[in-house]
């Protein structure tokens, strides 16, 4: 089993990655759909999709532990 410290590790790794990925994805893809965006907005709205994956992420686990 694995410590409350190395689970709140683990959930800020995937957060700060999953962050840094969304924003390099928005970077590369907004182009080809010509959407001309600029960086603290490619920011901004990684942050948006960032909340959300989170408050998903919670809501199935929480779901998933009272199923189990």
């Amino acid at each position: 089993m694995q410590s409350r410290r190395r689970s709140l590790i683990e959930a800020i790794t995937n957060v700060v990655l999953g962050y840094a990925l969304a924003v390099l994805t928005q970077i590369v893809v907004f182009p080809w759909f010509g959407l001309q965006v600029s960086l603290g907005e490619n920011l901004a709205i990684g942050c948006v999709f960032t909340g959300i994956s989170l408050l998903r992420s919670y809501a199935l686990r929480r779901l998933f532990a009272r199923w189990g």
